[in-house]
Formats: C-alpha cells, sequence, structure tokens
C-alpha cells in the first residue's frame, strides 16, 4: 500500500473498535460502569477479563459502529466521567494485582462547556499523576484516532 492507502485504510469507518478487539481478546468478560461520583460515559468501556489464564483489566476508548452507537459513544471523545472510571478501572487492577490493557482510538477529549464544568481538565491531568504512581503493568494499544483538522495556528486551522 502507499501512503495514502494507509490514511485510508487507518480513517476507515468499518475498522475495528476497541470493544471488537476486547471482544476477540479477552473471555469471560465483565464490564464495569460508572465513575462513583456523576455518571458513566459509553465512549470509555472496561472491565475484567481473561487473556488466556491471567485476569486483566481492560480499558477502551470506543467510538461506536454505526451511528446510534457512536451518538450514545460521543464519536468516541471522553467526558470527565469516562477519565474517572478509567482511574478507578486502574486503581482496582493495582489492587488486586491485575496488568492494565488499554486500546486508544480517540480525535481528543470531548470539548465542551459541560465537560470543564464537571472537571475535564483535572480528569485527565489526575489519570496522568495516577498512572506514573501505579505498580501494575499497563500496555497501552493505539487502534486508531486522528486528527479531525490540522492547526496551523492559534486562530487558523484547516
Amino acid at each position: 500500500m502507499n501512503a495514502y492507502e494507509k490514511l485510508q485504510t487507518a480513517r476507515s469507518q468499518t475498522r475495528p473498535t476497541a470493544r471488537s478487539y476486547i471482544e476477540k481478546l479477552f473471555q469471560e468478560r465483565t464490564e464495569l460502569h460508572g465513575d462513583r461520583k456523576y455518571a458513566d460515559d459509553a465512549a470509555i468501556i472496561g472491565g475484567i477479563g481473561m487473556l488466556g489464564d491471567i485476569p486483566a483489566t481492560f480499558i477502551g476508548i470506543e467510538r461506536g459502529r454505526n451511528l446510534e452507537e457512536r451518538i450514545r459513544c460521543n464519536f468516541g471523545c471522553p467526558m470527565p466521567e469516562g477519565y474517572r472510571k478509567a482511574l478507578r478501572l486502574m486503581r482496582q487492577a493495582e489492587k488486586f494485582h491485575r496488568p492494565v490493557i488499554c486500546f486508544v482510538d480517540t480525535s481528543g477529549a470531548f470539548c465542551g462547556e459541560e465537560a470543564e464544568e464537571r472537571g475535564q481538565g483535572q480528569a485527565i491531568a489526575d489519570n496522568l499523576m495516577q498512572m506514573m504512581g501505579l505498580e501494575t503493568p499497563i500496555i497501552t494499544i493505539v487502534i486508531g484516532g486522528r486528527r479531525q483538522r490540522r492547526c496551523l495556528g492559534a486562530f487558523r486551522c484547516e
């Protein structure tokens, strides 16, 4: 494939989502929901499953497989609740000595006013700080994600 064909494949709407990878890799899955503070964010899926004979925690950014799912998953743009849910799952994994497998497929965090009102920036910062101190193994697999547009300066994007 040439570079353009590779780009088209990476941006294909039919490529596998985080849920597709999780369903194929993990047996005996139990999905967990909510951040224990505000709500559940469908853009972040996570839980516990068996990776062969090893119990592991999985976390993925889900963009959805069709329009209905994409709307429910906010097109793969997590809200603060999703980041808090992911952090809760990582802490739980450390407590029970489980590795964490993350699947990243996003064009970025949700950038709406309501997300900032509920602590979007703080939730992201907390995740980064806490992840650096976790003693459990964390493997992150980038399965997608693309920039919707390229910013050339503070006021000009294309």
